[in-house]
């Protein structure tokens, strides 16, 4: 019975243990490390509890199996183990309630003061990024999606708007998403830490033609952002994409 319920821990920890990240889609910022540390505590915590119950199974069924049709021994209470069976859970809930409290505040909480901003503006169907304090625009067109250039290293702040109905600002590997919501002020804060180029879309139907909502991100080191800044500067406002991008950095994608 050892030995079985051994194999079945081992072969749940492989499974968890086969991805760096648990299964949870590659980080590329600040934000998303944590969660990523987050989701593993709460992935290996359910297997340590699956595991766990599969042995009180186990020895339940194996030693207490019926022998003759005599009538086995009656206990009405047992005080250790029902402290211990309401003591534990509470600990465990209680952990786990207060990592996600202290993840999520390092996804909310704000920069006193952000490297830059970009205004997202989400409408019926596309996106616009303004880049604040550049005096750049980049809208999308039914024609090509809008690229959305952020430098490695800085924090962004990432200001959230709709023009018209709910849109949803949604990068898999920045593993969070926010509403754009019309009227409401959201805004969230990303530090990326690694080059590449991902897909973005917006994660909330918003109408017929929802499925052209998507733009790239292309996260390239901050000397070739501050180049790419200047060059598309000069160019007529707002620009249309597609952009002449910088050549490096730009082909990891996930």
């Amino acid at each position: 019975m050892a030995r079985v319920v051994a194999l079945v821990s081992s072969a749940a920890w492989l499974l968890v243990s086969c991805s760096s990240t648990g299964g949870a889609p590659d980080q590329v910022t600040e934000q998303g490390r944590n969660f990523t540390q987050t989701w593993r505590v709460f992935l290996s915590g359910a297997v340590a509890v699956t595991a766990l119950i599969w042995l009180l199974v186990l020895v339940a069924a194996i030693r207490f199996r019926r022998r003759g049709d005599g009538m086995p021994d009656q206990r009405q209470y047992n005080i250790p183990i029902e402290v211990l069976y309401t003591v534990v859970p509470v600990i465990i809930v209680a952990t786990l309630f207060t990592l996600t409290v202290v993840t999520q505040r390092g996804f909310t909480d704000l920069d006193d003061d952000p490297d830059l901003t970009v205004e997202v503006t989400g409408f019926q169907w596309q996106w616009r990024f303004d880049y604040v304090d550049q005096g750049v625009t980049v809208n999308g067109t039914d024609a090509a999606m809008p690229p959305l250039v952020l430098p490695i290293g800085r924090t962004v702040r990432i200001e959230l708007r709709a023009h018209d109905v709910i849109h949803s600002f949604w990068v898999p590997e920045f593993l969070e998403k926010r509403d754009l919501i019309p009227g409401v002020d959201n805004a969230i804060d990303v530090k990326i830490t690694k080059p590449g180029k991902w897909r973005g879309r917006c994660a909330e139907y918003c109408g017929l033609d929802h499925w052209k909502m998507t733009f790239d991100v292309y996260a390239v080191p901050a000397a070739e952002y501050d180049a790419w800044i200047a060059q598309t500067r000069s160019l007529p406002q707002p620009v249309l994409a597609p952009l002449e991008l910088p050549p490096s950095g730009t082909e990891a994608s996930s």
